[in-house]
């Protein structure tokens, strides 16, 4: 720890990284037991905290490193037949955004987003989400290269199919591992170094796996229905606070 302390990104000070760990450790806790808000909520603190320019490709490979681990803990429950649409779209998404030269306002997917899961939390997720997972991954990847937290959309797209609690949560993490190794992968060939951030995201990645094997255990102790009743009120909230945040800006 003393190492990490020592070798932090310049604009990062050690009170920031201490907070940043423990946020890591609080985010990963929500999302698998929850099923999402745990990427939203690290966005939200990293945003303060850490430099803007280089926010949404730090952010992107530590909720690599989490969803990564979230996938591997639970990949005897991923609903598989959901991923090779999803891939599809989502590298076309990732490739578009990544050519794109002008850069979306952030209130506007903010709102956007928030509006649709509210109304899909609300009705029923349109049917059109279950069948086309390319459309989901496709647009969820181009906004992730802007917004940095899309799982919203993504979790929507996986409500729409009805899974239990732990099918959810496993196929949810292995689609947003996708999405982030791409995005990833763009950022690196438009030239980002990510080799000053890799002490601290090695770190917020091995809190995020703490917060993920316990928040496992609460996931374990829950029902489907009460699952998917917390899945909604979260979701309902989180969107709320994106129209909010987006009308603010």
């Amino acid at each position: 720890m003393i190492d990490v302390l020592t070798s932090l990104p310049e604009g990062l000070t050690a009170v920031a990284f201490g907070g940043l760990i423990a946020v890591s450790f609080v985010s990963s806790f929500i999302t698998v037991s929850f099923g999402i808000g745990g990427g939203t909520l690290l966005i939200a603190m990293m945003a303060t905290l850490v430099p803007p320019l280089v926010l949404i490709p730090v952010h992107g490979v530590i909720q690599l490193g989490s969803n990564t681990g979230r996938a591997v803990l639970l990949a005897r429950h991923v609903h598989w037949a959901a991923l090779p649409g999803f891939v599809v779209g989502a590298v076309i998404g990732s490739l578009l955004g990544g050519m794109m030269a002008v850069e979306i306002p952030p209130q506007f997917v903010q709102i956007g987003i928030g509006c649709f899961v509210i109304y899909s939390v609300l009705s029923r997720p349109p049917k059109w989400l279950a069948a086309w997972p390319w459309l989901s991954g496709g647009v969820s990847s181009f906004l992730t290269m802007f917004f940095g937290a899309t799982g919203l959309f993504v979790a929507n797209f996986i409500k729409s199919m009805d899974l239990p609690r732990h099918r959810h949560v496993a196929t949810h993490a292995t689609l947003m591992t996708v999405q982030h190794a791409l995005k990833v992968i763009v950022f690196g060939f438009l030239g980002f170094a990510f080799g000053g951030w890799v002490p601290f995201i090695g770190a917020m990645i091995l809190s995020g796996l703490v917060g993920t094997v316990s928040g496992r255990l609460l996931l374990n102790r829950m029902t489907d229905h009460g699952f998917k009743r917390a899945l909604n009120v979260v979701l309902l909230l989180i969107s709320a606070r994106l129209i909010w945040g987006g009308l603010m800006g």
